[in-house]
């Protein structure tokens, strides 16, 4: 745009609008369009009704920025079009116009209303009869008191086209006062009129009629593009009849088309052409129907298919300017120059709406707008048209400094310089002036043309352009190269996934020109840095060699090695096939299923430019540890086979099947699994396992087997067959278990004699049948609990914490079965017999210790036998009382006395308390530092010699001996290697000298105690 140029915009500006009439303080003044804006060097005017405005005579108008403010309007005086004219130093454009309109609403005469007298079940009208406004109005009823609004239904409408309300059928609740209130949808002012009394008749019931169209729209209505149509109907009659709508062409309405106000209104959003027609409004009841038609019909205001554009041209020249709009009715044309209508004459002419000016000159310059306009309303578009006179100048489009070509090819040198008329040209090389000849033309835009370009077509070149207004010349430099050539280009090749290859790419080329490598995958630039991990180029200067490292599927396509200079450029291409393992199948069905086969297809998947050689199926079921390889019918299948059978399925199991192909490079990915389904039923095959028995109470045969898995039922209802018979007996006894996962049967009857053999076998069964028995084992019966006690019962205490219990094994017979083993009861003497506790020991064992006693106190022991059937009785009670605690006196002041043979040990007596067990000698631990291995010396006295070799250090400890158990031990003494002659020491001594950690004592205490 020209740095003075008027803006489009301005053409475009100003709206039609309604305006509120302004009478407050605030509200004194109105902005009508805005025209020009932030243009300080464009001047306005504006026109009211096609006469100037003067705002420097009439004080209600001002301008402000090219705005035009009304102050104080008012509808008697500004009501009208306005419209803005701008101008500057290029001419004048008129903006569109501005309706100014003002919205009021007076109120209603303030008159009584007639009652309106009607009998029950007759149909009214009550008529509103807006008082004196403009703007747009919407209309409601009050009911008796405001603000008890009329509530409109099937029986009750509100026009907002008339303002009248409507009542189909009166009933008597609708007797009462009637207001009409009317609003204005502008300014949102509401009046009310006078109420309208109905009253119903006493001369008796309206009877029943047929209804009768009241409320009901022209017989043809135009509507806007874009608009939103109502349609209003409404009827009265008795019974209230029922409103429908349909088109009269039988089209089902489209989803826009809304039905409202209980279908009293036919609502059309966002109008079309595809909506005209005629359309239709039914009102029905019992006594009969009547209809209604009218047709939409569609006007469009003009709209712009092509808008003018700004124009420069030369002197001389001719103009051909067009500009086209649409709408219904289609619109006509008008030009304006400078705001004034365009005068036409010989060299100026409008067709169709085109402007066609020939002979341009100066004096044509200007602004143009063409108007295009129908009864709807009209619109502009503005350009300007600048006519030019001017002497050649390159300086807007100077030629090349330097143009470079290859030996063999076409140029075209340029000489386009700025001129106005356009000028003729002529060309010099150097200083010789060039003529057409066969290679060489003279081109009508002044450029030159060389064809099959040669070595000696390089040089200067001039183009000297002229006109009648001046000369003016460029120059450019013509370089001639040899052409490029790929000596070494790429090949096709077949690899592997995961290999590496180089693509080779080099060239020769003129030492001239700069050369520049690109590579192209599927058409599709490489990208080298973020392709990096997979593209390289390698080699020199004159090489643009491709490597690709870890080939993968991908990159199989079509590879082209670009090289460009800066007068041409060569290209090679090469296809790369990449061959891996196939892709997994696909679409894999289960066609037919039977109890122990599965019919399968599938399609192929990609085969990865290796075609696939053969396919395995794979199922798994939800008792398999992942995915299995199946049998299949054929058992090899072969890459175009896409069907097979699998064979050995177990029935009444539910199965999944995948597919997984594989061609000479490997076996590929499976393939998603198929559907489940289950195989169908079949009787069993397998029979319950390691069938056994034994036990039980007595009466009792137990029979247990191990239960057949669920994959092996091979259908619903399964169940077991349970059969036995006494040994020598040929009739088989059977009962049912109907839990498939129970694995014992009782069968209890007081004839069965204990430990008795019996034959048992388990069958199977399910919905399908019977299947087999297992193999016949010997099982006994329930064996006789013991009936005798044991007898020779002994107790004796081995300390004070321990009592031996022993006994005579009891006499054993064999309906006793198997002896488990004895059971030993004891309690104390402070306890009840009830809170005993219960050693156990085998049946080969006569004899128990207790342990964990406590120390000087009576015991009471009895003992029973017992096998799988149960206990006998218990033998008779005896009793022992264990032995009173060790002293907890240590021995006292050990002393010891050591050659390098021997250890001579002195230490206190002992003397046990009332409450413990008398000393009956002494215990010496002793071992060497370096060793675990700890040795005993019983002594009756408190002394003692140890024939000891002492090389090494040894550790010491003495105890006494009770009845009870051992004593406590004294401290640790360390005797240490002997050095001299003899030694001496005490457990007092040692411990000052040679004091030991405690955690040594602690870990000699436990090993001791380990030992002993």
């Amino acid at each position: 745009m020209p740095h003075n140029k008027i803006p489009e915009t301005a053409g475009s500006q100003g709206t039609c609008s309604q305006f509120q009439d302004c009478s407050s303080a605030v509200e004194n003044c109105l902005h009508v369009a805005i025209c020009i804006q932030l243009y300080p060097w464009i001047t306005s005017r504006w026109q009211l009704n096609g006469s100037d405005i003067d705002t420097s005579l009439d004080h209600r108008y001002k301008l402000n920025g090219g705005n035009l403010i009304v102050i104080n309007p008012n509808r008697n005086w500004d009501t009208g079009s306005y419209q803005c004219f701008a101008t500057n130093s290029l001419g004048t454009i008129v903006s569109r116009e501005a309706k100014l309109q003002f919205a009021y609403l007076e109120n209603f005469k303030t008159r009584m209303r007639s009652t309106v007298s009607v009998r029950e079940g007759q149909g009214v009208v009550l008529l509103c009869g807006p008082p004196p406004h403009s703007g747009e109005l919407s209309y409601a009823w009050v009911f008796n008191e405001y603000p008890s609004f009329v509530e409109e239904d099937s029986r009750r409408f509100v026009s907002q086209e008339t303002g009248h309300l409507y009542i189909a059928k009166v009933e008597p609740s609708d007797v009462g006062n009637y207001t009409c209130v009317v609003t204005s949808t502008v300014t949102n002012t509401r009046v009310l009129g006078s109420p309208t009394p109905l009253v119903l008749r006493s001369d008796g019931v309206m009877g029943e009629y047929e209804p009768k169209i009241e409320v009901q729209f022209p017989e043809t209505l135009p509507a806007a593009k874009g608009s939103t149509v109502r349609l209003e109907c409404f009827a009265l009659g008795n019974p209230v009849p029922q409103i429908n709508w349909r088109r009269s062409d039988g089209m089902p309405f489209p989803n826009k088309i809304k039905l409202r106000k209980f279908n009293g209104m036919l609502e059309i959003q966002n109008f079309q052409q595809e909506d005209t027609g005629s359309y239709e409004c039914i009102a029905e009841n019992s006594r009969g129907k009547n209809v209604a038609r009218g047709r939409l019909t569609y006007y469009a205001k003009p709209y712009w298919l092509q808008l003018l554009r700004d124009v420069e041209i030369a002197v001389e020249d001719s103009l051909y300017w067009e500009c086209r709009a649409s709408g219904k009715p289609k619109p006509s044309y008008r030009w304006l120059k400078n705001g004034d209508a365009l005068v036409l004459e010989e060299r100026i002419q409008i067709e169709n709406g085109a402007l066609t000016i020939t002979n341009l000159n100066v004096t044509d310059s200007g602004m143009f707008q063409c108007i295009a306009e129908n009864k709807h309303g009209l619109i502009y578009s503005s350009a300007e048209l600048k006519v030019v006179a001017s002497a050649p100048d390159f300086s807007r489009n100077p030629m090349k400094k330097m143009v470079q070509v290859q030996v063999g090819s076409l140029v075209i040198l340029d000489c386009k310089p700025r001129a106005s008329p356009r000028a003729l040209s002529f060309w010099k090389k150097g200083d010789m002036m060039v003529r057409e000849q066969a290679r060489i033309s003279f081109l009508n835009d002044g450029g030159l043309k060389i064809t099959n370009v040669t070595k000696a077509d390089a040089g200067t070149y001039t183009c000297t352009a002229e006109n009648q207004f001046g000369k003016a010349n460029g120059t450019t430099h013509l370089v001639v190269t040899e052409p490029t050539r790929i000596i070494l280009a790429p090949s096709n090749m077949d690899v592997a996934v995961g290999e590496s290859i180089i693509l080779p790419c080099q060239v020769q080329h003129d030492p001239l020109l700069d050369i520049m490598f690109a590579w192209y995958f599927n058409g599709v630039l490489t990208d080298f840095k973020k392709d990096g991990s997979h593209f390289e180029k390698v080699g020199g200067s004159s090489s643009g060699d491709l490597m690709i490292r870890n080939i993968q599927l991908k990159h199989s396509g079509k590879y082209v090695c670009m090289v460009q200079t800066g007068v041409d450029s060569v290209s090679s291409a090469a296809e790369l096939i990449v061959r891996g393992s196939p892709g997994p199948p696909e679409n894999v069905k289960v066609d037919e299923i039977t109890d122990t086969t599965a019919q399968l297809s599938w399609t192929e998947g990609t085969d990865s430019h290796s075609p696939v050689i053969s396919y395995a199926v794979q199922a798994r079921t939800p008792f398999s540890v992942g995915w299995q390889s199946v049998r299949t019918v054929p058992e090899v299948i072969d890459g175009k086979t896409h069907t097979a059978t699998v064979v050995e399925l177990n029935p009444w199991v539910e199965y999944e099947f995948r597919i997984v192909a594989s061609n000479k490079i490997g076996g590929g990915e499976p393939s998603l699994p198929s559907e489940k389904v289950r195989t169908e039923e079949a009787a069993p095959e397998i029979a319950p396992s390691e069938v056994s028995g034994g036990g039980g109470s007595r009466s009792e045969l137990v029979i247990t087997w191990d239960p057949v898995p669920e994959e092996l039922q091979n259908g619903g209802g399964f169940g077991y067959v349970v059969a036995f018979r006494p040994l020598g007996v040929t009739t088989w006894i059977q009962t049912v278990v109907t839990s498939p996962d129970n694995p014992r049967y009782v069968f209890r009857n007081e004839s069965i004699v204990p430990f008795s053999p019996y034959e048992v076998k388990v069958g199977v069964y399910n919905n399908k049948g019977e299947g087999p028995f297992s193999p016949v084992t010997t099982v006994f019966s329930a064996e006789e609990e013991p009936t005798v006690a044991p007898s020779h019962i002994s107790a004796h205490s081995l300390s004070s914490s321990e009592i031996e219990v022993s006994w005579n094994t009891i006499p054993w017979k064999l309906s006793n079965g198997h002896l488990l083993g004895y059971e030993v009861r004891y309690w104390n003497n402070g306890g009840e017999e009830e809170s005993s506790r219960k050693v156990k020991v085998a049946g080969n064992q006569t004899s128990a210790v207790l342990r964990g006693l406590k120390s000087n106190l009576a015991y009471y022991t009895a003992v029973r036998a017992y096998n799988s059937a149960g206990a006998g009785p218990f033998s008779a009670t005896v009793n022992a009382t264990t032995k009173k605690t060790p002293p907890s006196q240590p021995p006292g002041n050990v002393v010891w006395n050591a050659t390098d043979t021997k250890v001579l040990l002195n230490w206190e007596q002992v003397k046990a308390m009332e409450n413990e067990s008398e000393v009956t000698g002494y215990k010496v631990f002793y071992r060497t530092s370096s060793q675990n291995n700890v040795q005993v010396l019983n002594t009756n006295k408190t002394s003692a010699e140890l024939l000891l070799p002492i090389k090494e250090d040894y550790i010491i400890e003495v105890k006494a001996t009770t009845d009870g158990g051992d004593g406590t031990s004294s401290e640790q003494i360390r005797i240490p290697r002997i050095t001299s002659m003899d030694a001496r020491g005490s457990t007092s001594a040692i411990s000052n000298i040679h004091p030991l950690s405690g955690y040594i004592s602690v870990l000699l205490f436990f090993i001791v105690n380990a030992l002993w």
